[in-house]
């Protein structure tokens, strides 16, 4: 009778090989984290080559061969990608929040025009697209140039590290190729000159292919890369040191014509240009093709590592710059900040799961119109976020989502001089900076203005409005003159002005979905 009651249980024993309630639970818990894990890893990678001061008007993407065969033409190459403003901090702050200048509020590349700011990090910085990224569970990786204060002692010195970021290497300030300073997850990192460990652009790669190597495949990764390349000073590989030394800038289009009806910046520079000028733009044109190499084989390595991970074809890669550049345009020998195509024309190559190869798409994309687009890949849901920008993943996958071009859109950019005068030039007096051979200034404090862009298919116009004493306004039919040679303001229809300066007004002041519905 005892032998019995032990083998059925009937004292409430248990009989063998029937699992438990525990057991039960142990069982689903581990489906359901592998589910979830499934879930995760399934998601496409995302990477972000965001280069520094690209053109694409002025022949800028002739040295990326590897780049344009690797990404363009197994991608989408859009042909009418535009900055919101044409300089490095707050094109690249308008980068990570999606939002125009006027709402993240950093203006140009100076502490005071809040770059890097405190007011900066307490407030768009928190809200970046890379935090939304390391909530769905992204590993994430930063290397190369962030902002350009960023690291400096008034801006939170290198142990800033901004959210969202399991892995930082940021350079401290702006564009250098050697001896500079990172912040590695916010510990203090110094390199020299020697070309083997310290050359920026080939450490920015190395890190991450060791980033690669280390990932967790239960996650999916979002990487950006921020290279040097091709800002001054254009400090090239020794590889690549006597490379196009016969190419010169470009001498069609605008190029050393004279700034006639334009703002008074335009009006100021020698006309023609003396060669002491043609010579510096020229040997600065060179030099930043010399630059692109490095990246072009960065390009090429990132594929090859995705391609030997398997997981290419689950890897969405964006390349971009933050703005465009011109050399001797206008007469204007480098730089950019102005609102001409030039400067606001930027590059965009994506290719990635769905994307079709050999796309070239025509309408317009913006730069704020990045973050929402990753946000929108890596799953999020867009209604959720403050961004001014909308996603353009359905032009590239139009069976992935349905979506609508922008009619309009703002290039917006405050102007930046020195309080005394530019060491470079004393003679013109306070108020001006970024001046270059032959006292040639680039920019001043009422070089403020804010644009409205049309390019819809039935319209290829701009108007611009000046903050200045004068109230200076542009306006250009890029359809009749794509190379901006006439200020048509005073021959068109005073109605079109007006309806040009209410499209402004309202662009000036919109915030998240109102920055996409202004007709």
């Amino acid at each position: 009778m005892a032998g019995s009651r032990s083998g059925a249980g009937a004292s409430g024993g248990r009989r063998t090989g029937q699992p438990t309630e525990v057991t039960l639970f142990t069982l689903l818990l581990a489906l359901l984290t592998c589910c979830v894990r499934c879930a995760e890893s399934s998601k496409p990678n995302i990477i972000l080559v965001l280069v520094d001061d690209q053109d694409v008007q002025l022949g800028g993407m002739t040295p990326m061969k590897k780049t344009k065969a690797l990404i363009g033409d197994t991608g989408a190459t859009f042909v009418n990608a535009f900055t919101v403003t044409p300089l490095c901090c707050p094109s690249r702050s308008s980068i990570l929040t999606g939002r125009y200048p006027h709402n993240h509020e950093v203006r140009n590349n100076s502490l005071s025009g809040n770059c890097s700011s405190t007011l900066w990090q307490n407030g768009p910085e928190s809200q970046a697209f890379p935090l939304y990224l390391s909530k769905q569970k992204y590993q994430t990786f930063f290397a190369g140039k962030y902002l350009n204060q960023y690291g400096k002692k008034d801006a939170g010195d290198v142990g800033h590290v901004p959210p969202g970021w399991d892995q930082w290497h940021a350079l401290v300030g702006n564009s250098q190729y050697y001896n500079y300073t990172l912040s590695v997850n916010g510990k203090e990192e110094k390199h020299s000159d020697r070309y083997e460990e310290d050359y920026l652009t080939d450490l920015i790669l190395n890190r991450s292919l060791h980033f690669l190597d280390d990932r967790s495949p239960q996650h999916p990764f979002f990487i950006m890369l921020s290279p040097p390349a091709p800002h001054s000073p254009w400090t090239a590989a020794p590889q690549y040191q006597k490379e196009f030394s016969n190419v010169q800038a470009p001498r069609d289009g605008s190029f050393d014509k004279p700034g006639k009806d334009k703002h008074w910046l335009l009006r100021q520079p020698v006309n023609p240009m003396p060669n002491s000028s043609l010579t510096f733009l020229d040997n600065a044109y060179r030099r930043r093709w010399q630059t692109l190499l490095s990246v072009d084989d960065m390009v090429e390595m990132l594929v090859k590592k995705l391609d030997s991970i398997q997981e290419l074809n689950n890897t969405y890669i964006f390349y971009t710059s933050d703005n465009g550049y011109h050399t001797g345009q206008f007469s204007l020998p480098i730089d950019k900040r102005q609102l001409y195509e030039f400067d606001i024309r930027i590059p965009l190559l994506v290719r990635g799961p769905g994307i079709n190869p050999n796309q070239k798409l025509q309408a317009p994309v913006l730069n704020i119109d990045l973050a929402p687009t990753i946000l929108d890949i890596s799953g999020v849901n867009l209604s959720t976020v403050n961004m001014d920008g909308q996603s353009f993943l359905s032009q590239m996958a139009p069976s992935l989502r349905n979506g609508t071009a922008r009619p309009f859109f703002l290039v917006e950019y405050t102007g930046e001089g020195n309080p005394t005068t530019d060491p470079a030039c004393p003679k013109l007096g306070p108020g001006l900076s970024q001046c270059f051979p032959d006292c040639v200034c680039e920019d001043a404090y009422n070089n403020t203005y804010a644009c409205v862009r049309t390019l819809d298919g039935k319209q290829d116009l701009q108007y611009c409005e000046f903050a200045d004493s004068e109230s200076f306004v542009e306006m250009y039919n890029l359809t009749s003159d794509p190379n901006q040679l006439e200020n048509i303001v005073k021959k068109v229809d005073p109605s079109v002005l007006q309806a040009m300066n209410q499209r402004l007004i309202k662009l000036q002041s919109c915030a998240g979905s109102s920055c996409r519905d202004v007709m």
